[in-house]
């Protein structure tokens, strides 16, 4: 992917309000830890993350996503009129349809002409947004496009803090670190054509992809069936019991009954599970095989790249990477020990606020190296 008239003008962002500080999770899991006979402060020492923010309970996503949005636009003085399409990229999203761009549109006041879609790739999704308008921009589709998400943490953690106190097992525990990490918030990326950038900076120069998705159960976050947890809690063949709805003997009452064999069937329960250590060595050799093909593309060796910015798993993840790539620290901005991992927001939301911060200036050349389960890789290179 090479690109000539296609500028990235402005980042939007907002920060939930709920801070939540991996002291205060090991405090919740102090029946779990003394089980295993851990000491706290291990997951902090697993992932270098010390807090993270969560929305208040039943929080919009679209809300967020808008507030984003307001935010990038008013920083490009740019009217929502102007706006020729919008893609809402999260994994988390309000309903299964219809989109949830669609909220977001609506409550920012978008132009009725923009094509208005949801994209939806892990942690990737803000990205192959960006390129979706990139590609319209240069096929003379589009002029201005807004690429938002938001991104909720509190509800798969509460849920995995209530299995990790039921069950007490190191095997969960070990599944359940990554889903601990992670946060929530909001982004919006507003990508323009050269014609209307008023900036004229953050050129985005072009891009590379590669897959291995041969590793694609290594990382699943999704709705279950309930009937296994049944399984599990009330024995085996429970699962037969609900299923059949046959009787379950003396002291069982018809509601019981009932209630087994016309609701729990139909019941489905969130869950995630990362097979932590795979994932970073798969994830590390598809990140180098990503990084030769763009150097090539390109020309941009290791030593011509003057800021990275990777997504935000956590201080075992960005060293390996980097190492992996000959990319020194210094030349990297991490926001994962008080933001967490925020998913599609954690990378341009970092990048916003590494220029807020005076680490991305004018003229440098910046990599975006964004990685996903799938397992998929998306490098994009600006000249901020």
């Amino acid at each position: 992917m090479h690109y000539n008239r296609v500028h990235i003008e402005s980042i939007g962002y907002e920060l939930a309000p709920v801070v939540v500080s991996t002291a205060e999770l090991e405090s919740r899991l102090a029946p779990v830890y003394d089980a295993m006979g851990m000491k706290p402060g291990q997951l902090e020492l697993l992932t270098g993350i010390s807090e993270r923010r969560w929305w208040e309970p039943n929080f919009p996503l679209s809300e967020g996503a808008a507030a984003a949005g307001r935010k990038a636009l008013a920083d490009a003085d740019l009217d929502p009129g102007e706006i020729d399409v919008l893609i809402y990229a999260g994994v988390c999203r309000e309903n299964f349809e219809p989109a949830t761009a669609c909220a977001v549109a609506h409550r920012l006041g978008v132009n009725p002409n923009a094509a208005v879609y949801d994209v939806t790739n892990a942690c990737l999704g803000v990205l192959n947004g960006v390129v979706d308008v990139a590609n319209r921009i240069e096929l003379g589709q589009a002029r201005a496009g807004l690429v938002v998400s938001a991104e909720t943490a509190r509800e798969i953690n509460e849920h995995t803090i209530d299995r990790m106190l039921r069950t007490q097992s190191r095997e969960l525990f070990a599944e359940s670190v990554a889903t601990l990490t992670g946060g929530a918030g909001a982004v919006a990326v507003l990508v323009v054509s050269k014609e209307l950038t008023r900036a004229r900076r953050r050129r985005l120069v072009g891009g590379v992809v590669q897959n291995a998705t041969q590793h694609h159960h290594l990382c699943k976050w999704g709705l279950q069936s309930v009937l296994p947890t049944v399984d599990r809690v009330l024995g085996h063949g429970a699962k037969a019991i609900v299923q059949k709805g046959i009787d379950l003997g003396h002291g069982a009452t018809s509601l019981l009954k009932q209630g087994l064999d016309l609701g729990l069937r139909h019941v489905k329960i969130p869950f995630m599970e990362t097979h932590a250590g795979e994932v970073l060595k798969h994830g590390v050799e598809l990140g180098n095989r990503t990084w030769q093909a763009f150097q090539s593309k390109f020309g941009w060796r290791p030593e011509f790249v003057d800021k990275v910015i990777c997504h935000q798993v956590g201080s075992q993840h960005r060293d390996t990477v980097l190492r992996s790539l000959g990319i020194p620290p210094e030349k990297d901005f991490s926001t994962f020990p008080f933001l967490g991992n925020i998913g599609t927001v954690s990378l341009p939301l970092t990048a916003a606020l590494a220029e807020e911060r005076d680490f991305l200036r004018a003229g440098d050349r910046v990599g975006w190296l964004g990685i996903g389960s799938g397992l998929n890789c998306l490098m994009l290179g600006i000249e901020w």
